[in-house]
């Protein structure tokens, strides 16, 4: 069992830059695939980025590609977002997720694929 705890949300002006952090005990963090989604208010959760147990692949959802970053430190059991050029429209609670999942580079952009989930930490962008 995996337990996922999200940090580094707040509040920015458009074009400031946040970095959230995730980080995951109870488990082989090495093991897992990882994912970030975000929920805005009235809407569905959005799939954000994905990265592969090795941290050797990842994917971007369109609206987050060229300005959010997710990379991961095994040896920390860690994930980051960073995330620059924010825009009012990247409002929303931020989720890490984590599936078990090795050797394979399978990048998981589907909530209904991930089992395990953080508490979510909000992310505030004001123009």
């Amino acid at each position: 069992q995996v337990q996922l705890v999200e940090s580094g949300g707040g509040s920015v002006q458009a074009g400031g830059s946040l970095r959230l952090s995730c980080a995951a005990s109870g488990g082989t963090f090495s093991r897992y695939a990882m994912g970030w989604f975000r929920q805005a208010p009235g809407k569905e959760r959005e799939f954000v980025s994905a990265i592969t147990w090795t941290g050797g692949r990842t994917s971007y959802a369109d609206s987050v590609k060229g300005r959010f970053t997710f990379s991961r430190d095994n040896a920390k059991n860690t994930v980051y977002l960073q995330m620059n050029s924010l825009k009012p429209e990247d409002t929303a609670v931020y989720y890490c997720a984590a599936r078990e999942e090795v050797f394979t580079n399978i990048l998981r952009m589907r909530a209904d694929e991930y089992d395990y989930w953080g508490q979510g930490t909000q992310v505030t962008v004001s123009s």
